[in-house]
């Protein structure tokens, strides 16, 4: 029978920050036995989501029904999931114009005419 090498101490984390970091650039098997895993169970955790009130159109909520029943979801999971994609979108779009706006400023600038060039074209 071959002897288990001893497992490191884990490390002491200021933050859950830090202890993120950590783990994302370091290897388990030195800290954990994975060879006799436990099932945890943390019955006093709060649920990560918020109750909201949201009023919609009575015609956008019945097609927003019609969709999730095609679908066989519950219309308020098909609303998360529409929701947190149009969210992803518009944050990625922000993050490309953000690296170009200096690009875009210089272009607009360039595009606008003076006052007194419209008055004259009749604009």
């Amino acid at each position: 029978m071959t002897k288990r090498p001893a497992r490191k101490a884990i490390p002491r984390f200021n933050s859950e920050a830090q202890e993120r970091t950590f783990w994302e650039t370091h290897d388990t098997s030195p800290f954990v036995d994975w060879s006799k895993p436990r099932v945890a169970v943390f019955p006093n955790l709060k649920p990560s989501t918020e109750t909201i009130s949201l009023r919609l159109p009575a015609a956008l909520l019945a097609e927003l029904k019609a969709l999730a029943n095609k679908r066989d979801v519950p219309y308020q999971s098909l609303l998360k999931v529409f929701l947190a994609e149009r969210v992803d979108r518009e944050t990625q779009g922000v993050n490309a114009l953000s690296t170009r706006a200096p690009q875009l400023r210089k272009r607009r600038r360039r595009a606008r005419k003076p006052p007194g060039d419209r008055a004259r074209l009749g604009g």
